[in-house]
């Protein structure tokens, strides 16, 4: 008997808990509903106010709405909204942090591809002198590096690629620049490994030319002519029509007058014989 009633206790029990639990339940579907309508709102006012040039309240609403519903499928996007209404504005250093936390909070999440790009380009507009802070160059190009190799198929690889060529030459030209001083002060070694540097790492740049061209220079000066030559013929052969190249070509030939040069010179002095017969 008293394992009957037992038994009987336990399944009331048992049906209570179920019935409690269902309630709960309700409760908190109702409750989540409720929210995800909250932040709905929020997310479209927070559109609105950055349609309207009011960043900072589009913000706001945006991350309002993440903070009442974290778990929402809305709250990846307000995170982005954010940061891209902090880049629209210049606040770079503001939409970095928000996108490296969508980073850490969603890895693998729908909007990775263009995250990585939005971080990459926010570095990209706030170089200011490349000369003088390279950490804004190198920081672009390691988000772009990354997305072209990762999502080579998504719609921003192709902007990715073409600002990743603009970095090569903001960086070939700092060491085009520091090469340059060494040249000046006649610190040989430095400015070889720099112009080195160049041809080696960007050789598909508007540098790699003058790089060759200030090689052969420096090997003549320092008595490696066969060092000189050498890249001579590197740049006659890649770039014969290169105006650099006829420079490299002065270096050996000092009477050496180019095509160009030739014409000018004849035809100044057809001007002056002209000017000259009109006094005879």
């Amino acid at each position: 008997m008293i394992k009957y009633i037992s038994k009987i206790t336990l399944i009331l029990i048992t049906l209570l808990l179920v019935s409690c639990g269902d309630k709960n339940n309700k409760k908190i579907t109702l409750a989540e509903v409720n929210l995800e309508q909250q932040m709905a709102d929020l997310y479209k006012k927070g559109m609105k106010a950055l349609e309207e040039g009011d960043v900072l309240f589009a913000v706001k609403n945006f991350q309002l709405a993440e903070n009442i519903f974290p778990q929402s499928r809305w709250a990846p996007k307000t995170i982005i909204m954010s940061a891209y209404a902090f880049y629209s504005q210049d606040y770079y250093g503001d939409a970095i942090y928000e996108l490296e936390r969508y980073l850490a909070k969603y890895p693998n999440g729908e909007y990775t591809s263009y995250v990585y790009y939005l971080i990459g380009l926010s570095y990209y507009e706030s170089i200011v002198d490349e000369k003088k802070d390279i950490n804004p160059i190198l920081n672009s190009k390691k988000y772009f590096d990354f997305l072209k190799i990762n999502y080579p198929n998504s719609d921003f690889a192709i902007d990715a690629s073409y600002k990743l060529l603009l970095i090569e030459n903001l960086l070939a030209s700092k060491e085009l620049y520091i090469a340059r001083y060494y040249l000046k002060k006649k610190k040989w070694i430095p400015a070889i490994n720099r112009l080195k540097t160049i041809i080696e790492v960007y050789d598909e740049t508007i540098y790699v030319e003058e790089a060759i061209h200030r090689l052969v220079e420096v090997y003549y000066k320092i008595g490696l002519e066969e060092e000189s030559k050498k890249y001579a013929k590197l740049l006659g052969y890649n770039y014969l029509s290169s105006s650099w190249y006829e420079e490299s070509y002065k270096v050996f030939n000092k009477n050496y007058i180019s095509p160009k040069n030739q014409i000018k010179k004849n035809k100044k002095n057809m001007i002056i014989k002209k000017f000259k017969s009109l006094f005879e």
